[in-house]
């Protein structure tokens, strides 16, 4: 390998899992002294209808799973190999003169579509570039991403390269790079199984579902005097924030309320546990800090290996209903947080923080 080596990198902002493990990435080949340009060829060519998609996505995730399970088992039986998506035609055209004027090295592809697109175009051209296809789904793979025309898969962890060889995928084609968290988590020092757990640290993400705020606040709080609570309204800062507010004066000097922030990192480093829903960003960030996580909300079948992965790795659970939560942070605490140290032991031995970096460099030794 010699020379500054071009990578593009293609997200697409259906899920905060894909444009994380983008930036991420393009992080890590920027520690590298490479260059890489970020693009999402969906926002970029049609940006309302996108914005539709996306405000739909969120709406059917949060309120209405059961419907986004059926919708997200349909895309099972699609075959994306062939053009017949109409809303894709823009994305498709824009990605192809993307690759012919920014001329890359190599592509990597953090959404399960857009290979089939890059196949399309290289059958067209007739010049080809390797395209590595970063999975940012665990064990319960779609198979959008399982069928997608592409060199090298980068993926989560050792159960999912199984899973995913188990569908007749050769073993050397499945690499696990560990999810591309920001390369920030290697540098970041976790609380330790042997610390004091008195107060005990919470680092709750809620959804954007107002009454729950409260509920898995006042679930989290009740659980032990010693609970202390970081809630981060991010994105739904306004609409949560009144809710949020009334636990705050609820539970003096216990709660601490936060909006966006850049931060994610350092908290879940400097947090006892980490409360939010099953996404694969905020699972594996958990997993990269040696964070334990319980699960409140989860996205079925998308989300299910996340969760998946946690129980395998004994480092975290299911607590959806508030009396769950309150007997699953109970049961944390009990004996000294006997089973909470146990779960840091486990964390501490899978050892996973350098995902960026890692796929970083497989990507440039494989150009």
């Amino acid at each position: 390998m010699s020379g500054k080596k071009r990578i593009l990198i293609i997200t697409a902002a259906f899920g905060e899992g894909h444009n994380s493990a983008a930036r991420n990435l393009a992080l890590a080949f920027q520690k590298l002294g490479m260059e890489a340009r970020v693009a999402d060829p969906c926002v970029l060519s049609a940006p309302h209808s996108t914005a539709v998609i996306q405000w739909g996505y969120r709406l059917v995730t949060t309120h209405f799973p059961k419907i986004w399970e059926k919708i997200y088992r349909a895309t099972d039986q699609c075959d994306f190999s062939e053009p017949s998506m109409p809303l894709m035609r823009r994305p498709e055209s824009y990605l192809q003169t993307l690759v012919d004027e920014y001329q890359p090295d190599a592509i990597a592809s953090t959404y399960p579509i857009y290979p089939y697109f890059l196949g399309r175009h290289f059958q067209e051209t007739g010049k080809r570039l390797p395209v590595f296809t970063v999975v940012t789904d665990s064990i319960e793979i779609n198979a959008s991403w399982l069928r997608a025309p592409t060199d090298y898969f980068l993926v989560t962890d050792r159960v999912t390269v199984d899973a995913m060889s188990s569908w007749g995928i050769p073993e050397n084609k499945i690499i696990n790079t560990g999810f591309p968290v920001n390369p920030m988590f290697t540098s970041l020092t976790p609380v330790s199984s042997n610390e004091p757990h008195k107060p005990f640290r919470v680092l709750y993400f809620p959804t954007a579902k107002k009454p729950f705020v409260r509920r898995h606040a006042r679930a989290l709080l009740n659980a032990s005097p010693d609970v202390h609570i970081t809630i981060v309204l991010g994105k739904n800062f306004r609409s949560l924030y009144s809710r949020a507010a009334e636990i705050k004066a609820e539970y003096p000097n216990r709660v601490r309320l936060l909006g966006w922030t850049k931060k994610v990192p350092q908290l879940l480093n400097s947090h006892h546990l980490v409360v939010g829903k099953a996404g694969g960003a905020t699972v594996h960030e958990a997993i990269a800090a040696q964070c334990p996580m319980l699960i409140h909300h989860l996205v079925p079948g998308q989300e299910e290996g996340n969760l998946q992965l946690l129980q395998h790795l004994h480092a975290g659970d299911l607590a959806e209903d508030p009396k769950d939560l309150t007997q699953a942070v109970f049961n944390l605490l009990a004996n000294n947080a006997a089973d909470w140290r146990v779960m840091k032991s486990n964390l501490a031995k899978h050892d996973c923080n350098n995902g960026a970096i890692t796929a970083a460099n497989f990507i440039l030794n494989h150009i």
